[in-house]
């Protein structure tokens, strides 16, 4: 899309924008839905891995499958749709959270938009990198979850809330390790600097903090920690990364000069 000079665009050119990369980002998450669809039964014996071996007990043809069951007779169907909604979510992650920043790009120079590639290269690994994280936490983070129920309780979980706090995490999870690309790319385009970055860093441990408080699905310590620790480091690793970038540019400006 052509920008006019210095970076300007009218009000409707924004709104065209915006529609454009909403449009754009439905349809991919609307091919991660069929995906999902397709899969769905893959899917949900392994994220059920944690509870019980549902592929087994669907193999014995049991009846049931640990203490998860499904209830109502739209339950099955709401299920799926649930899920397969969420994967496409997951999977098409780092193509809506490209359009999020190519609805930013058009404001930058020509050379603040070279340097954004970087966020391009590197949105995708830290996601999947984050959502590995969530999926590999799961089981210790339920066990512990459970280990709450009274011995003389039986607790029994909806499977469609069991899915949606399992693939809740996963997404989360892979949100959450976006944070230092975003700022290692502001820092490259020269939005940011390093000491910018790292100056506040009390407010941001505890934004990061607050964050994680405020929408981890679930309220246990370990899933709160297991997120915050690697979070925090990242944040530190960026604004390490800023100012190493910082340095490498005043001496290429001073050499010029």
């Amino acid at each position: 899309m052509a920008v006019p000079d210095g970076g300007r665009m009218p009000l409707i050119e924004h709104l065209r924008e915006l529609r454009k990369r909403i449009v754009k980002s439905a349809l991919a998450i609307s091919v991660g839905l069929i995906i999902g669809w397709i899969l769905y039964n893959p899917i949900i014996t392994t994220l059920a891995k944690p509870v019980c071996d549902l592929k087994k007990a669907q193999e014995s043809g049991a009846n049931h499958c640990g203490s998860l069951y499904i209830n109502g007779v739209l339950g099955p169907l709401n299920l799926q749709i649930k899920v397969a909604l969420l994967t496409g979510v997951i999977l098409t992650a780092p193509v809506w959270l490209y359009q999020l920043w190519a609805f930013i790009a058009p404001a930058l120079h020509r050379k603040e938009r070279r340097n954004s590639i970087f966020f391009i290269i590197a949105a995708t690994p830290f996601f999947a990198a984050g959502a590995t994280l969530g999926y590999l936490i799961l089981p210790v983070a339920i066990r512990v979850l459970f280990g709450f129920t009274p011995s003389a309780l039986s607790n029994l979980v909806r499977f469609d809330d069991y899915l949606d706090f399992v693939l809740r995490v996963i997404l989360l999870f892979g949100i959450a390790f976006e944070l230092p690309v975003f700022l290692v790319t502001f820092n490259a385009i020269g939005f940011l600097s390093g000491r910018a970055i790292l100056r506040p860093w009390r407010i941001w441990i505890f934004g990061i903090t607050l964050f994680i408080a405020g929408f981890t699905p679930s309220a246990d310590p370990l899933s709160m920690i297991m997120l915050a620790i690697p979070l925090v480091s990242l944040y530190f690793a960026a604004g390490g990364i800023a100012l190493l970038n910082d340095r490498r540019r005043a001496k290429k400006e001073t050499f010029l000069t």
